[in-house]
């Protein structure tokens, strides 16, 4: 019982925040870049749940953003269930007690997410190589991401 009322709520909270990112932080993007809360959301998943649930929730959640809002099916889903595998790797290393540790996660989380997903869209969909735009991207989603994670 007690699982599934922690799975129903990681749904509701996964839909929670589409709805945020899709609607309310689209008025608050900077040079058309607004914070990924997917990224935290699968970190702290893989964190405080543990391997397999941060895993199949970022493949799960990546492959119904992908359906819904991508170009190519996997892009996210990779990325994603990467960051809920990474995220224990960062539980074992590092302590989850700290407020900078974890935002120092989230730094991480989100390069890593950006560069695979980067990388997954220049193989597969061909796209340019630009590292300037791409550095700025990246810093800007990254104290996005960061000021996400100190208000919650």
């Amino acid at each position: 019982m007690k699982k599934a009322i922690i799975n129903i709520s990681l749904i509701l909270t996964a839909i929670l925040i589409y709805v945020l990112q899709s609607n309310f932080f689209s008025w608050f993007s900077i040079a058309g870049i607004m914070p990924n809360l997917f990224v935290i959301f699968i970190l702290f998943i893989g964190l405080f749940g543990n391997r397999t649930m941060g895993t199949i929730y970022g493949l799960i959640i990546g492959l119904l953003l992908d359906l819904i809002i991508g170009t190519k099916i996997g892009i996210n889903s990779a990325g994603l269930g990467l960051i809920g595998f990474l995220a224990v790797a960062f539980d074992k290393n590092f302590s989850k007690d700290s407020r900078m540790t974890i935002m120092v996660m989230v730094i991480a989380a989100t390069g890593i997410f950006e560069v695979l997903s980067y990388l997954l869209n220049y193989i597969f969909l061909s796209t340019n190589i630009e590292i300037i735009n791409f550095i700025k991207i990246l810093a800007i989603e990254i104290i996005y991401n960061i000021i996400i994670t100190i208000i919650i």
